[in-house]
């Protein structure tokens, strides 16, 4: 608990013991330091959290049950313990492996080396191979990756191979997908209550359908593969309670960025995060994915939100197999506890070279860019492109800097085509970004979120700083060391496009 009781970072709000506090509070005098993009200066509150922290109560005589986290109540079911705590090592039954081109040829090989080059897999129809980020490129290695996963999708007789076979057309392939994430909820591999592994550490995504998902490396996925089976230590959990009208200037982009930033990009090392509050419940479910999305960037070994009748309405066809919703025990014992009024925030970018680098939009209107990149599993959802396509029609101009969108599946693809924009007179994405002048929207992957190959689409291949709706902005993320990437929601990234400036969206939305 140590860690959550240190000094307050730059940015942070106040960060109290729950003995010093009693209560969480939001009162109106306090005052944060927010960071400038080239000084500090002291605003009013952006929002407020404190952290809450309690321990478990001893057992008195006898066996006593004490209450679970949703994450540890998964893992216990998974298990068949009756009970788990954090800390404690145990072998889960897995109920989906993704694995997509840049780890499944490795996660083979392993797998063929430790069981044999004739050995079965250890459920055909619960692993998930989805093709999906270095796709479109001439590079003879990455196209040789696909191969390999056909081949053994092929000789495994895997059920859910989204294959791509005809590079220059996309839509000639009906079982592409795209980005695996994304893919993994629209086609139904996302359930309340199960395991989900993938060997990609966004992989966190799929929490927002209230189960237990996390990003695996290549030995372990080998070992999946032939056992259905891992070893893991349950984590101890981070309760964010997120509570206040969302104003209609905010993404979950927002919010993610704020609790980054204040509790670093260490905050939640090996750490359940737990969404909740009246804010949680008032996203839909691709907002949701936003939220989980982005739970590594702090570091968290997964970030989960309960499921509710949002969840059970995404799902409708999109499964047949039954599922057992679980939450989290009132008595359950969590780490540190966080509390935000959301109604109190305000725009916020992640500038270089941290996604814990956070700064208000407004203040770094003087930043100029030279692009701005929609896309990836981060920010390449279909609401993402809406809210973008929001702000290009409230602002009727066009954009000022070559603007780059990614959709992250065909699904998205064909949404940005096919469904009008609420309050545009019928027009659909495509041509609201078209009229703002906008790039055609790309071939559906993980495009240059990246980097990748030296061709793929809108990699930064100078020196160039760039607003981006994607999840790194480390040196060489997107391409170039020296290039500057800030973090954004879709709304930010769109004002940005049209002022070639780092924009705060009320510009254009108030």
């Amino acid at each position: 608990m140590a860690s959550s009781l240190a000094s307050p970072s730059p940015t942070s709000s106040f960060i109290r013991n729950k003995k010093d506090l009693g209560f969480s509070a939001f009162p109106s005098t306090s005052q944060i330091a927010i960071q400038k993009c080239k000084k500090q200066v002291s605003k009013k509150i952006v929002s407020v959290m404190a952290p809450q922290q309690s321990e478990r109560k001893p057992a008195t005589t006898g066996s006593v049950k004490t209450g679970m986290t949703m994450t540890e109540k998964i893992l216990a079911k998974a298990s068949e313990k009756p009970q788990l705590s954090p800390g404690d090592n145990v072998w889960v039954n897995v109920d989906i492996l993704m694995t997509h081109d840049v780890c499944g040829p490795g996660s083979i090989g392993i797998f063929k080396k430790e069981f044999g080059q004739n050995a079965k897999v250890w459920d055909r129809e619960k692993i998930v191979i989805i093709p999906d980020h270095y796709i479109f490129t001439s590079d003879e290695r990455a196209n040789r990756n696909v191969d390999i996963l056909r081949d053994f999708c092929t000789e495994q007789n895997i059920k859910y191979f989204y294959d791509i076979k005809d590079l220059s057309n996309f839509k000639a392939n009906p079982d592409y997908k795209g980005v695996c994430h994304v893919a993994l909820a629209q086609e139904g591999h996302c359930r309340p209550g199960e395991v989900l592994l993938g060997t990609d550490s966004h992989t966190c995504t799929a929490g927002a359908f209230g189960q237990f998902a996390t990003g695996i490396g290549n030995t372990d996925a080998g070992f999946v593969l032939g056992t259905g089976k891992l070893l893991l230590k349950v984590p101890p959990t981070l309760r964010f309670v997120m509570d206040g009208e969302m104003p209609p200037y905010l993404l979950a982009k927002d919010l993610i960025l704020q609790i980054i930033g204040e509790i670093s990009v260490a905050g939640a090392t090996y750490k359940a995060m737990e969404f909740v509050g009246t804010t949680v419940e008032s996203l839909n479910m691709e907002e949701r994915m936003t939220l989980c999305n982005m739970v590594v960037e702090a570091g968290g070994k997964n970030g989960v939100v309960p499921a509710d009748s949002t969840t059970f309405k995404y799902l409708e066809g999109k499964t047949s197999l039954p599922y057992e919703p679980v939450y989290s025990d009132a008595q359950a014992s969590y780490l540190s506890e966080y509390r935000f009024d959301i109604s109190k925030l305000e725009p916020l970018v992640a500038k270089p070279h941290s996604p814990d680098n956070r700064a208000l939009a407004r203040e770094c209107k003087d930043v100029k860019i030279d692009r701005v990149y929609i896309g990836s599993c981060t920010g390449g959802k279909t609401d993402d492109f809406l809210a973008a396509a929001k702000v290009f029609l409230a602002s009727g101009k066009k954009v000022k800097v070559p603007t780059f969108l990614v959709p992250a599946t065909q699904k998205v693809w064909l949404d940005l085509y096919t469904l009008p924009v609420p309050r545009s007179g019928g027009k659909t994405c495509s041509q609201i970004f078209e009229e703002a002048g906008c790039d055609t929207p790309a071939s559906p992957s993980c495009g240059a979120c990246l980097g990748g190959p030296k061709d793929t689409y809108a990699r930064m291949n100078e020196p160039k700083v760039c607003v981006s709706t994607t999840n790194r902005n480390f040196p060489g993320r997107m391409g170039h060391k020296e290039g500057q990437i800030y973090l954004a929601s879709p709304y930010t990234a769109a004002a940005s496009a049209l002022t070639g400036y780092v924009t705060d969206p009320r510009e254009f939305l108030q």
